[in-house]
């Protein structure tokens, strides 16, 4: 009796592994209005752990080399938002604490599904940004990171991530989005 009911409890607990592994992250989808700049805020612990960062790597993406893989292993936060075509989309990540160790990434895809990282077969575009390894000569890093996204004939959908380097895990940040048309 007792090993029957051990059983069945390790059962349940592989089974709600596995449903807490397969839930779908929460995505906030962003407005934006050309000539504006659009502030949203987050925060790194209403995000997911991604078990696998290869999508990055892959020739069909080459958004960060697996060289770089350290600074995308915290938790995972996703935006999303539409660019028009004939536009320039700039995103800005600002920790709230100073020397919190952000990195952000997104990826340009086709208008009307949003595909999530570890689901990403390929996109147009990828970008991302993160703490320099060494100094670049002539110029400075803080705190903030930012990628650039543009579009000429096409509308596209944009997924941000924001995700903390080095298994960081809580970190409050702002996101700015800013659209040129």
């Amino acid at each position: 009796m007792l090993k029957s009911l051990w059983f069945i409890g390790l059962v349940m607990m592989l089974a709600a592994g596995v449903m807490a592994q397969n839930k779908r992250p929460a995505v906030q989808p962003v407005t934006l209005a050309a000539g504006q700049t659009v502030t949203v805020d987050g925060a790194l612990g209403a995000g997911v752990k991604l078990a696998d960062l290869s999508w990055a790597w892959s020739s069909s993406n080459a958004c960060f080399p697996a060289t770089q893989q350290r600074k995308f292993t915290g938790r995972h936060v996703f935006f999303t938002t539409e660019l028009p075509p004939k536009s320039i989309l700039t995103v800005t990540v600002v920790p709230k604490k100073a020397g919190a160790n952000l990195s952000i990434y997104g990826y340009q895809i086709a208008p009307g599904r949003t595909i999530l990282p570890e689901d990403l077969k390929s996109c147009v575009t990828c970008e991302a940004d993160h703490k320099w390894d060494y100094p670049k000569k002539g110029k400075t890093q803080g705190d903030e990171r930012t990628i650039t996204f543009n579009s000429t004939t096409n509308n596209y959908l944009i997924v941000i991530g924001v995700a903390g380097a080095d298994g960081l895990e809580e970190s409050d940040f702002t996101l700015s989005f800013t659209l040129k048309q």
